[in-house]
């Protein structure tokens, strides 16, 4: 089974979480994630390919932006919040708005 390791808050580095959040496909991800709901992950972005998705999820679990949950054959995502928000205050309020891309 895949380990699914998730960084402690503490260990949670900015850069990581740019980088992460920096390509269009993970923004749009952590977007549809930014309700706080938990989400089945063939629920989101129907049109990109498995293959990809799966290499998505893995850098936005791997920079502690998404927390990731297996029940049997299914994963569920979570967006870290709260975990963010306690690193880099306003942060996630800013770049999952609409108005980060006005801001370039």
């Amino acid at each position: 089974m895949e380990d699914l390791h998730h960084p402690e808050t503490s260990d949670i580095r900015l850069v990581d979480v740019l980088a992460a959040l920096g390509h269009p496909v993970r923004l749009e991800a952590a977007r549809a994630l930014a309700n706080g709901e938990e989400r089945f992950c063939g629920e989101i972005l129907r049109d990109v390919p498995k293959s990809s998705m799966t290499h998505h999820w893995r850098i936005l679990r791997e920079s502690g932006v998404i927390r990731l949950r297996r029940d049997g054959r299914k994963f569920f995502l979570t967006l870290r919040h709260d975990d963010l928000d306690a690193r880099f205050p306003g942060l996630l309020d800013i770049v999952l708005t609409d108005r980060a891309a006005t801001l370039s």
